[in-house]
């Protein structure tokens, strides 16, 4: 810790303990986390504490509260949440797996989709999940079937939206948490408001200018809300590949390409092109065979063939940030 802000050590121990000192203290600085960098170079989001109690609370006025496993790293918010969460539970958070950690009194865990889905393929891990009274899943797109999984086998699994700018996720299952504002403008950009937004990124104010305007974070994210008030998040506005100037929606495509009877699973990036300025490149993980011919094919019966991929990668194993999230730009590089 610095005199101007608090950055969160990886030792799960050392967060704890910090976040710990840095909740009862009567003044503190505010607290620092990294972006995830998944798409970029990382920033550094400014937090107030009580930006992140906002987000605490208001996350246990909508499930409930008691003690939690730590399952994320603590140096992203998401973990640092977790933590923080429990700690005014009065509870440290469970450290242990998360089969051990409900042994130890823990009713809560946060997880990233792939650590669901990997859950879902252990049954000692996945029947102790069944008993969470909660399983928050964020981070990322959740593939849908992976959620209906989970939710017919029992787990009640709360879909998250939110960054590191809004002291976490603030839209739980499409809703915003208590307090929190939710706008879609004309461009389909989605902006958050309310108590749980961030104070700025540390040292960066052109980017603070761009990104937190009138007390409201911009993000780069497109959505919509449905009539019912739900958001609806669509991917990020650059994930808008513009390819021989057609515009194809990449989380569509591959949200097409997951319902493949070969597909395990698939994400759609554009990548630089000489011919096409950008082209769509399918990067699947196959249960069966699949050529660049079939997933076109696949593509097109649902969507415009011009929304089909160009190049097709096989992925054995996908590359992830420290906080498990999808390293993009390393796929990218694989293309």
């Amino acid at each position: 810790m610095s005199a101007s802000s608090l950055s969160l050590p990886a030792d799960p121990a050392a967060a704890i303990a910090a976040l710990r000192g840095w909740l009862d203290a009567d003044s503190v600085p505010p607290l620092v986390v990294e972006t995830s960098g998944s798409t970029g170079r990382p920033k550094r989001v400014l937090l107030s504490r009580e930006a992140v109690l906002a987000s605490a609370r208001a996350t246990s006025a909508v499930i409930g509260e008691g003690r939690w496993a730590l399952a994320l790293p603590p140096d992203y918010i998401a973990g640092a949440q977790v933590i923080v969460r429990s700690l005014l539970a009065g509870h440290d958070p469970a450290l242990a797996g998360v089969a051990a950690a409900y042994d130890e009194g823990a009713r809560f865990v946060s997880l990233v989709p792939t650590q669901l889905h990997r859950m879902l393929a252990d049954p000692d891990e996945f029947s102790v999940l069944a008993s969470y009274r909660a399983v928050l899943v964020g981070g990322g797109p959740s593939e849908p079937g992976l959620l209906e999984r989970a939710r017919a086998a029992g787990v009640r699994a709360i879909t998250t939206y939110g960054a590191s700018e809004t002291a976490g996720g603030c839209v739980y299952d499409g809703r915003p948490l208590p307090g929190v504002e939710v706008e879609v403008d004309a461009e389909e950009r989605i902006w958050l408001g309310g108590p749980t937004i961030f104070s700025g990124y540390l040292d960066d104010p052109e980017a603070t200018a761009q990104a937190l305007v009138g007390g409201r974070f911009r993000t780069n994210d497109a959505g919509t809300i449905g009539e019912d008030g739900r958001l609806r998040v669509l991917g990020r506005l650059d994930d808008m590949v513009i390819t021989g100037g057609i515009k194809v929606p990449a989380p569509a495509v591959a949200a097409r390409l997951r319902a493949h009877p070969a597909v395990a699973e698939a994400e759609v990036l554009g990548v630089p092109d000489a011919e096409w300025g950008r082209r769509v490149v399918a990067f699947v993980s196959v249960n069966g065979p699949l050529s660049l011919a079939d997933a076109r094919d696949w593509i097109a019966a649902e969507h415009p063939r011009t929304w089909a991929p160009r190049q097709l990668v096989a992925v054995d194993e996908w590359p992830v940030l420290g906080n498990g999230k999808l390293d993009r730009r390393a796929l990218e590089a694989m293309a």
